[in-house]
């Protein structure tokens, strides 16, 4: 099976690959390349692929490494989402605690509406009230004038 790989060339301290498809048995050091891709220069960053020979080998069913991979997919010589190079360095996840900590979350933002809600409605309860007074207060002072003048008739 073929595979695209890295093949490391260079001096000491002055790393530069060759993306190359080899057989996945081989070593990449043998020489013994079907193809050569293209070059990554990880101190300048310079990735230069062929796209075209790259799509070639990947329509024949040439499996690319991780690495080659995300590569390609930065060139946007393949669509995708990168993957992780290092799968067994990921943190470990202890789903108990999420669920906690979004449960906590949660509760937090629910505790934060009510309050807001309840903020609302004494606002809203102070403002009914302060309108309120003034128009019985008004009541009152009419009600007694008339009185008066149900009296005068009265007499």
């Amino acid at each position: 099976m073929l595979m695209m790989r890295l093949k490391r060339v260079g001096r000491k301290n002055n790393p530069s690959y060759r993306i190359v498809v080899v057989d996945k048995r081989t070593s990449v050091k043998s020489n013994k390349t079907v193809d050569l891709l293209g070059s990554y220069d990880p101190k300048l960053g310079r990735i230069s692929i062929n796209g075209d020979k790259a799509k070639h080998w990947l329509a024949h069913g040439v499996q690319p490494s991780v690495t080659v991979y995300n590569m390609l997919v930065t060139q946007k010589i393949v669509d995708g989402k990168k993957k992780n190079a290092l799968p067994k360095k990921s943190p470990i996840i202890d789903e108990a605690k999420l669920k906690a900590e979004a449960e906590a979350k949660a509760a937090a933002e629910k505790a934060e509406a009510d309050a807001k809600a309840a903020a609302e409605a004494a606002k809203k309860a102070e403002e009914e009230a302060a309108a309120a007074p003034a128009p019985e207060a008004e009541t009152p002072a009419e009600a007694p004038a008339e009185a008066p003048a149900e009296e005068e008739k009265a007499a």
